[in-house]
């Protein structure tokens, strides 16, 4: 993934960005190229609705389309049915197009991430964490009683997320104070289903969740495997049932050991994240905590899915 940054008054923005040869950018050497290019980055279209707006020949339309699409700029994204026949959808495949002319002359800055940058874009908005930070109560609550003790893993997210941010507030919850109204923020659960009551309530919406008639062993249903060690984690990016324009983030295991690995595995490879079980935009991945050092404490992780 490649992206290209610009430098504002007030911070910096990052967008994905299109790297083209030289020679690919002849797809877009007419007027009439730009112009479908230009409708495109308006909204997803097919042939025959971009050949009405321009009043131009489906026929020239399609052999800009079938350029642009060969070169990377579009892509199909579904097919329609209308009268008569299947029509191709097509939508811009980046909002920036860069031609490399050659290696060299490039600046190194270490502010920027921009992987990890678009892991959180629904949770950092302008520098400000936009969203809950949500750890369980450390008293006895919940349906099980339980005492949770997975707020000092927090602190590695925490330190992360402040990596991002150029303001801070206040911006956590325990999970026995949150009101209805806060379950439609962009939220981030910390903790397993036993102790964060709010991770126990959406619980059957993960696709990889906890069977909590069985130990709650965290279960995929993506490769139907069990996983019941106590340092198995699992971390979950999800859109929030309970407001479909925002996100959830889950780091949990059935134990606080569990809960630490999802957290090390969010730190120490927030770039491999999106390599694994994706799902309707989201990601799910198991990791399995490691003691490298015999040292009695987890310090790396490998991803079990």
């Amino acid at each position: 993934m490649h992206y290209v940054v610009e430098e504002h008054d007030e911070g910096q923005k990052i967008n994905k960005t299109l790297i083209m040869k030289p020679t690919s950018f002849n797809a877009l050497n007419s007027e009439l190229a730009v112009k479908v290019l230009t409708e495109l980055g308006k909204k997803p279209q097919c042939a025959m609705d971009i050949a009405r707006k321009l009043k131009e020949h489906e026929q020239k339309i399609y052999y800009h389309l079938r350029r642009l699409e060969k070169n990377g700029i579009i892509k199909l994204i579904r097919r329609e049915e209308r009268v008569g026949g299947l029509a191709k959808i097509y939508e811009v495949s980046h909002p920036y197009i860069s031609i490399k002319l050659f290696d060299g002359g490039h600046l190194t800055d270490v502010k920027m991430k921009p992987k990890e940058i678009e892991f959180f874009k629904s949770f950092i908005k302008n520098g400000k964490l936009d969203g809950l930070i949500v750890v369980g109560s450390p008293d006895p609550h919940g349906k099980y009683g339980a005492h949770a003790s997975d707020g000092s893993a927090a602190v590695d997210l925490a330190l992360l997320l402040g990596s991002f941010l150029t303001h801070a507030s206040p911006n956590y919850k325990l999970d026995t104070e949150l009101k209805e109204n806060d379950l439609k923020n962009n939220l981030i659960l910390v903790g397993g289903p036993k102790a964060n009551i709010l991770i126990d309530r959406i619980n059957t919406k993960m696709p990889v969740y906890f069977d909590t008639k069985n130990e709650f062993n965290i279960v995929s249903t993506f490769t139907k495997s069990v996983y019941s060690e106590d340092n198995v984690g699992v971390i979950v990016k999800m859109k929030n049932p309970f407001a479909s324009d925002r996100e959830i983030l889950i780091l949990s295991g059935k134990r606080f050991k569990g809960t630490k690995s999802a957290i090390l595995g969010l730190v120490k490879y927030l770039k491999k994240l999106g390599d694994g079980n994706q799902f309707d935009g989201g990601i799910a991945r198991v990791v399995h905590g490691i003691d490298r050092d015999a040292d009695g404490i987890i310090d790396d992780v490998e991803f079990l899915e």
